[in-house]
């Protein structure tokens, strides 16, 4: 009990599988209106504080980030990506005919900027979508994006190391494994 005699109220925690279905949601039911809101910087919108809720009490800003960074990858699409793996293997895609991933001295560049970060580095996730949707390539794994967000300043998660692993594994060790498409009993229309 508190001080005045209450019971404190219960932390209400973070579901980022549920921010993906509402999402993916958003995007097969052409709520274009919703995704634009999304992608919108500067004053949070109602579509944010809608995102925001499911980020609990503590990561309400992450999850209202993370939408954004959603709604922009599927700016003009009506089939949602759930995505794969984490941002280092998405940034691994990156690239053109000269090469992908380290190969690529853009998305090398890139992928430095965001592992160097302290903060989460918004801006940086921003162009590593951007480049993602340009070239054509799935996103990462939008849930476990936010997952590893929400940890990117515990240092045992060492969020930014994982996914520099992942961005320089060898092909054919992991990162470029899809998982078996979802289906209608996973949610997938």
């Amino acid at each position: 009990m508190t001080e005045d005699g209450f019971l404190p109220p219960e932390e209400f925690p973070h579901d980022s599988e549920a921010l993906v279905r509402w999402l993916t949601t958003l995007v097969r039911n052409r709520e274009y209106g919703t995704l634009a809101a999304l992608r919108r910087t500067g004053a949070p919108t109602d579509a944010h504080i809608r995102a925001g809720w499911y980020g609990g009490d503590r990561q309400r800003r992450v999850f209202e980030q993370v939408a954004g960074l959603f709604a922009l990858y599927h700016q003009g699409r009506a089939v949602p990506a759930y995505g794969f793996g984490s941002v280092g293997a998405a940034a691994a895609r990156i690239g053109d005919g000269t090469g992908r991933g380290p190969r690529n001295p853009g998305a090398q560049r890139l992928m430095e900027r965001v592992v160097a970060s302290r903060r989460v580095p918004w801006r940086h996730l921003q162009h590593t979508v951007v480049r993602l949707r340009a070239g054509g390539q799935p996103p990462p794994s939008w849930a476990q994006l936010t997952e590893d967000l929400v940890r990117w300043n515990d240092r045992t998660a060492r969020v930014a190391y994982r996914w520099s692993v992942d961005f320089h594994a060898p092909p054919g060790r992991g990162r470029d494994r899809r998982p078996p498409e979802p289906t209608a009993k996973d949610g997938a229309a």
